[in-house]
């Protein structure tokens, strides 16, 4: 995108506004969509361009700002007094290593869904200044495009300075434009804030660019929600929504089966196979991979996890950092935890936590159980209540667990432990010591019987 002929190009990003109707102590650009922070979603967009710089503009809790963005390849510019945006802009640009012939394109941290595409069509225009635009039903509170006889752009009349007859035209100015740079330092130190609101309007320097003879381009975006900014909460709802939908459209179109794209939320990326289907209510945040013919019920939450191929995650369960095989079953109501794998056909049922433990080929931990910190082989069989007690109050402690094992019910496996092949352990068993292969292990108290006890009564009045 840095075309020589062009000139190199650099992009501001406009980022240093307070955000009061959002009514929180949150800067309004660290406010997310899907799941990453609006001024994320920008800068992700501008680096598809490949620009020679990058700079954001701060002011408001700069530094929280800055800090979300740690790693970045980007320039940090403060704005201490907020005075428009032609002021933003001339901070943005001030002591640039630029060329005259170099290009800016200035973009706005509060306009998370702008497309790629748009942005690369914008910064293929020839003109010393191209504007980004788009029509609308509604145009109330946006500047409007006024032009000439001959459709050229001539210049920018905010909806506070505008006409009546201005105010009823629905070519609006979306404020994101390109401007080339010699030009716009020009037109910059040349503003004057003969307006309503008293700021210097960045847009100005469209009509001095008409008045100069110097040619106006103008890209009109074919969709208004990319080009749509957030002021309040109401707002970015619906920007999720939409930005939800397009995710769940593009998933359908490639095969997957949605339930109701309404009500689905990706946070991350997802990645799909084939004859995938996912029901309704369903969270995928980070990275997520589902093999084919999987089945994700109602209202589960999948994280960072790659589920194999046949594997059936039923509804309301919680994935974290997991690998699953394949042919597996997992829940409905169950929790794993980051470290936790599952070999082919395992199978984890309800009310079942894992953390930081593989369970082999076949074996089931069906009801109510916990397995942490621990190795289960193949083809064993936990019982409901089995609990591996794998904390000591500072340490965590291993438990392994050989094939073919069985444990009864209720049991508690206290680490660190070794269970080797074909073990059985009796139900309500506690054991503490290592149990050889093939042997039954019964850890329990003796059984009393009282007769004649009776049980407390119930004073009455």
């Amino acid at each position: 995108m840095n075309d020589s002929a062009k000139g190199r190009l650099h992009v501001v990003v406009l980022a240093a506004g307070k955000g009061t109707r959002m009514r929180s102590a949150t800067p309004k650009v660290l406010h997310a969509i899907a799941g990453r922070s609006m001024l994320a979603h920008c800068l992700d967009t501008a680096e598809t361009l490949q620009p020679a710089s990058i700079r954001v503009v701060i002011g408001h809790e700069g530094e929280a700002v800055r800090a979300s963005q740690a790693g970045r390849n980007v320039e940090w510019i403060w704005q201490h007094e907020q005075n428009g945006t032609g002021h933003a802009v001339q901070l943005g640009i001030e002591g640039l290593e630029a060329r005259p012939e170099d290009r800016v394109l200035v973009l706005y941290a509060d306009v998370p869904l702008l497309s790629a595409d748009t942005l690369a069509a914008l910064a293929g225009t020839e003109a010393v200044v191209s504007l980004l635009t788009v029509h609308l039903d509604d145009p109330t509170g946006y500047g409007r495009i006024l032009r000439d006889a001959e459709g050229n752009v001539r210049r920018i009349v905010e909806q506070k300075d505008a006409s009546e007859a201005e105010r009823r035209l629905q070519e609006v100015n979306t404020g994101i434009l390109l401007a080339r740079y010699g030009d716009l330092v020009t037109w910059l130190d040349g503003l004057e804030a003969g307006n309503a609101q008293g700021e210097l309007y960045l847009t100005d320097i469209v009509e001095m660019a008409a008045n100069e003879g110097k040619p106006v381009d103008a890209v009109v975006a074919r969709d208004p929600w990319e080009v749509t900014g957030v002021n309040d909460r109401l707002a970015l709802a619906r920007l999720e929504r939409v930005y939800q939908q397009r995710q769940a459209e593009v998933l359908a179109l490639a095969g997957t089966t949605i339930a109701d794209p309404a009500r689905l939320d990706i946070r991350g990326t997802l990645d799909c196979g084939t004859d995938v289907s996912i029901d309704v209510g369903c969270v995928f945040e980070g990275d997520v991979r589902l093999g084919d013919n999987v089945r994700i019920g109602p209202h589960c939450v999948l994280r960072d996890c790659d589920i194999g191929p046949g594997s059936v995650v039923e509804a309301f369960s919680h994935i974290d950092g997991v690998v699953a095989a394949g042919d597996n079953a997992v829940g409905p109501y169950a929790r794993l935890r980051p470290g936790a794998a599952l070999d082919s056909a395992a199978k984890i049922g309800n009310f079942v936590e894992v953390k930081a433990a593989r369970i082999g080929e076949r074996s089931k931990v069906n009801h109510l159980a916990y397995v942490g910190d621990a190795r289960v082989g193949d083809d064993c069989n936990l019982g409901a209540g089995t609990i591996t007690c794998n904390y000591d109050g500072a340490n965590k402690h291993h438990t392994e667990i050989g094939d073919r094992v069985f444990v009864g019910s209720a049991t508690q496996l206290v680490a660190p432990v070794t269970l080797g092949d074909d073990v059985t352990v009796g139900a309500g068993s506690t054991i503490t010591r290592d149990v050889g292969e093939g042997c039954l292990a019964v850890a329990r108290a003796r059984q009393s019987e009282i007769s004649g006890w009776r049980r407390p009564q119930k004073k009455r009045d």
